[in-house]
């Protein structure tokens, strides 16, 4: 079996399947995708995750605010405790720093983080986590707010192996999605050779960031495989074995998922 470790269900395009999402998902269950982690962004889309979480056995949710949709909303700990206890919820997240596209909202990016990681503290949950031109400011919060024992996950990750070093340090996990297929993602690949086998996940993102050889297309959660078949070839295993290691991980990070 295989994990879509970090998807957004509830953003999908679905022209090409008549607007179905149970299309999509059962075309990647015939792929081997049989769990998918529907990522919240914002208060707006919380009840949309839980909706979708609600209606298939093999999706899970997390909620959060993401660090790009500060200004709709924010939550605090109070509020992400609250929500954390909502069925199917199983991570607060996506929540993290990204000063490639806003550095007006640094600091209000910084409160929201710091928050989320006293909630996933408090209550005993992982954090996903989106950091972008943000280095050093994203592993000083988790150091001094995150909680070692239930951790989290870096996702999508695109930055050096000197961060994804610091955050394994940290006792974070390494998602990777369909950037790592990209022919300009040399570096990134080199980080995908030396992550550990044991906190590695696989993700698609979609409906972003489709990989190789759909990439500029929708993605959907059927292309993890597309991710999964990469790195197991650039790790020289086989897919089977890094399908069965990322999914192992996946539930050891998120046991609520289980």
């Amino acid at each position: 079996m295989l994990v879509d470790s970090h998807c957004h269900l509830d953003r999908l395009k679905l022209d090409k399947f008549d607007g179905d999402l149970d299309a999509v998902l059962e075309l990647a269950r015939s792929r081997g995708v049989g769990k998918f982690l529907c990522v919240g962004i914002s208060l707006e889309n919380v009840d949309d995750v839980l909706g979708i979480a609600g209606r298939y056995d093999d999706v899970v949710c997390s909620v959060g605010v993401h660090p790009l949709d500060v200004e709709s909303g924010l939550a605090d700990v109070e509020k992400l405790k609250t929500l954390s206890t909502r069925p199917n919820v199983v991570a607060l997240g996506e929540t993290g720093l990204d000063y490639y596209y806003s550095t007006e909202t640094k600091q209000v990016q910084q409160h929201s983080f710091v928050a989320h990681l006293q909630a996933a503290a408090e209550v005993a949950l992982p954090v996903i986590v989106h950091t972008r031109d943000a280095r050093q400011d994203t592993i000083d919060l988790i150091r001094e707010h995150g909680s070692r024992e239930h951790a989290g996950v870096l996702h999508c990750f695109t930055e050096s192996w000197e961060m994804a070093k610091a955050a394994l340090d940290l006792n974070y996990y390494i998602s990777l999605s369909g950037i790592v297929t990209f022919k300009n993602a040399e570096e990134l690949r080199e980080v995908a050779k030396q992550v550990p086998l044991d906190r590695l996940l696989v993700e698609t993102d979609s409906p972003y960031l489709a990989p190789v050889p759909y990439r500029g297309k929708p993605n959907i959660p059927a292309y993890v495989r597309e991710v999964a078949e990469f790195i197991a070839e650039l790790r020289g295993i086989s897919y089977e074995e890094l399908a069965a290691i990322t999914t192992e991980n996946f539930y050891r990070l998120f046991p609520r998922a289980a």
